[in-house]
């Protein structure tokens, strides 16, 4: 999940990482200063880390993208097998 937070100084940004790393939920986060953004990963509920994250900055939190991962692979059944004739070997 993407979100912009207001990110002036160093304090604010000392500030939003604590309150990252303070929230069990949530197992990576990336802090960008310069764009004011603020990306996380983890098994959470969007509004719910936006939400405590408002609370223990007191800081506008804005979630700009949410992208879903699932935990079975459903790629590898989604894909062909490789199919190799005996027609297409050179001998």
């Amino acid at each position: 999940m993407v979100m912009r937070i207001n990110i002036d100084c160093n304090g604010c940004c000392r500030k939003v990482r604590r309150a990252l790393l303070d929230i069990q939920e949530l197992d990576t986060h990336l802090i960008e200063k310069k764009q004011c953004r603020v990306s996380v990963c983890g098994k959470f509920i969007p509004q719910d880390i936006a939400i405590k994250i408002r609370r223990k900055t007191n800081r506008r939190v804005e979630i700009l993208d949410v992208q879903e991962f699932s935990i079975n692979n459903e790629q590898q059944s989604h894909e062909k097998p490789l199919m190799i004739s005996s027609a297409s070997w050179n001998h």
